[in-house]
């Protein structure tokens, strides 16, 4: 018999990298020490180009880009953040997302490749989804209940990252970044044209407000 993946089973601890931690600090230390950098908007050509591979692990770039990333996602207010909403066409993208069940997961993947959930074990699920690079609009987008990631962090080393829920939908989400799209591609042709219309109405209120935040933040 299959476990439920419920509140009652499951460990509320915080999870960064995937593994639970007994405390963590309310911002991420990447956040504390990243520069804030502007999110790259549906329209330019960085989010329509699959990303490149990270060759050179450890690097002190390959951290500062993680930093920034942490940093312009918390500014912005994000669940997750791709390489290439910061104009950067690499395959990187960090999180920091609390999900259904009440647990925070904090990380960052490099390189990440999605598993195929088996058929029999994939249940999707609609659910509103909104992004950074389109801001303003949320749409009801239909994605498996169910992620894994695999890659490195920022060092090299393995890393594998299971998600249920709105986690899972984060990681699907941002991987979908890395290859060049964008949760509008998932709707049908006039639903992505009124969520372009109404971006185009909210986007200056929305990045005024992303500004006001940074200097609340001293970033």
């Amino acid at each position: 018999m299959a476990v439920r993946f419920d509140s009652s089973s499951q460990d509320r601890r915080t999870r960064v990298q995937g593994r639970p931690v007994d405390s963590y600090p309310q911002v991420v230390p990447e956040a504390e020490r990243g520069a804030v950098h502007r999110i790259t908007v549906v329209g330019e050509d960085v989010l329509r180009r699959r990303c490149e591979e990270v060759t050179a692990f450890g690097t002190p770039e390959l951290a500062r880009l993680v930093d920034d990333m942490f940093a312009t996602n918390r500014v912005a207010g994000g669940a997750g953040l791709a390489a290439n909403q910061i104009g950067e066409g690499l395959r990187v993208f960090v999180w920091d997302i609390t999900d259904d069940w009440g647990v925070r997961h904090v990380g960052h993947v490099v390189n990440p490749v999605l598993d195929e959930i088996p058929a029999e074990q994939r249940r999707l699920v609609e659910e509103s989804e909104g992004c950074l690079s389109v801001p303003g609009p949320y749409r009801v987008v239909s994605r498996p209940d169910r992620a894994v990631v695999r890659g490195r962090d920022r060092t090299g080393e393995p890393l594998v990252i299971e998600g249920r829920g709105y986690f899972a939908r984060c990681l699907q989400h941002e991987t979908d970044h890395l290859n060049g799209r964008l949760y509008l591609d998932r709707l049908a042709r006039r639903e992505r044209r009124t969520a372009l219309s109404e971006m185009a109405e909210a986007r200056e209120e929305v990045f005024a407000r992303r500004a006001e935040r940074a200097a609340e933040l001293g970033k």
